[in-house]
């Protein structure tokens, strides 16, 4: 009789299909760098000048007497990227310019509209000697130049050189969204000019603080009272 022997096979236990426990574990996220800021761009200087409004309306058209004329701007091939040249990074800033002058005597305004950024008369200190060559004096002398107050103005002011004529003198400074530019010959009609014009005021001083007075201490004896006895 011939007996026949199945194989006995161990049958491996079948794994339902899913994810292994490394692939189950959430990534750790990345942390999230912040957008740096985009810088201001600095604008282009502006070589086409525009009528302006309301620069010509702070114009004076009178000066202690004297009348003052205001250029129309198509009038002349001066633009504000042209003055702004003397005005380092503060001239790119210069969207229009209005030229004034008296006659007799003579004297030059330059009234500039700054758009984009408010400007100090402080800021112009870097620029005051290539602004006095602008207008006539010659070479570069920044140690010419003061600081000064007019009433309700803080300006630079320097007076003429051997290229100028003798009484001139030159004031430049800042208001905000308006930088002016003055030179004459006569200081009367210079002064009426500033003062017609829009201005820094000057800081007003702090307080003195006020002394209490000295008492003397509790419980001391007055000289009075210890000579007496």
């Amino acid at each position: 009789m011939v007996i026949t022997l199945a194989a006995c096979t161990t049958a491996e236990p079948v794994r339902s299909p899913g994810v292994s426990p490394a692939e189950t574990a959430s990534p750790t996220p990345s942390p999230s760098l912040a957008p740096s800021p985009t810088p201001t761009p600095i604008p282009t200087p502006r070589y086409t000048n525009e009528p302006d409004p309301a620069l010509d309306a702070v114009i004076p058209r009178s000066a202690a007497g004297a009348t003052v004329v205001v250029v129309p701007p198509d009038q002349y091939g001066l633009t504000p990227g042209d003055v702004g040249e003397q005005f380092g990074e503060i001239g790119r800033y210069f969207q229009s310019l209005l030229i004034g002058y008296v006659e007799q005597p003579r004297a030059t305004l330059y009234a500039i509209h700054v758009e984009g950024r408010d400007v100090t008369t402080a800021d112009l200190r870097p620029h005051l000697a290539a602004i006095g060559e602008y207008v006539g004096i010659s070479g570069l002398h920044p140690e010419a130049w003061h600081s000064a107050v007019l009433p309700g103005h803080v300006v630079w002011v320097r007076a003429e050189d051997n290229a100028t004529f003798a009484g001139t003198m030159i004031y430049t400074w800042a208001a905000d969204e308006y930088v002016f530019l003055l030179i004459g010959v006569d200081d009367r009609v210079n002064r009426a000019i500033v003062a017609a014009l829009p201005g820094e005021p000057p800081p007003t001083p702090s307080p003195v603080p006020s002394r209490s007075p000295l008492t003397s201490p509790s419980g001391s004896a007055s000289p009075s009272a210890a000579a007496g006895g």
